[in-house]
């Protein structure tokens, strides 16, 4: 698992219009909350997806963008972020190349039969591409004001240094 203190390692993911998105092109520019999340149009997800999107603009007013990711295609995401008005990108890795990378994937056991799937998580980068925070099993109600809450604690701690 990735801990604090680690570089964030580097993505290039399409987001829900097809478009390419790199971790790296936010490097030095932005703060970035990035969180995985299990399927689109589920109900904790969209309750998480809603609730980053409802607090979008505070994020803003920090410097953070935020992205989601999960292994639905675009096409899905396009259609999940019409239907619910989400605001926050969401991107794609239909290959689990990311949630390789960012030890998100787990075993579970469904009707007897054993599956990999995401282990809901968040990691919230700094402008120095920077692990902050890797917070692995989170909840997905109330999530997305609990990460606001951590960078507002890492801004202000940055204020006085």
């Amino acid at each position: 698992m990735l801990q604090a203190g680690q570089t964030a390692p580097d993505l290039d993911l399409p987001d829900a219009d097809m478009e390419m998105v790199s971790l790296s092109s936010f490097k030095y520019r932005k703060n970035l909350v990035l969180y995985f999340y299990l399927k689109d149009d589920t109900p904790g997800c969209t309750a998480q997806a809603m609730e980053f999107s409802d607090l979008e603009d505070k994020f803003v007013n920090l410097d953070t963008v935020v992205l989601g990711v999960s292994r639905d295609d675009c096409l899905s995401h396009g259609s999940f972020r019409d239907k619910h008005g989400i605001t926050v990108r969401l991107l794609s890795d239909s290959e689990s190349e990311a949630c390789k990378i960012y030890d998100v994937l787990q075993e579970k056991e469904v009707n007897g039969e054993t599956k990999i799937g995401i282990l809901r998580s968040t990691f919230i980068i700094d402008k120095h591409g920077v692990l902050q925070h890797a917070l692995y099993g989170v909840s997905a109600h109330n999530h997305a004001t609990e990460v606001l809450r951590l960078i507002k604690e890492a801004e202000s701690g940055s204020d006085s240094t």
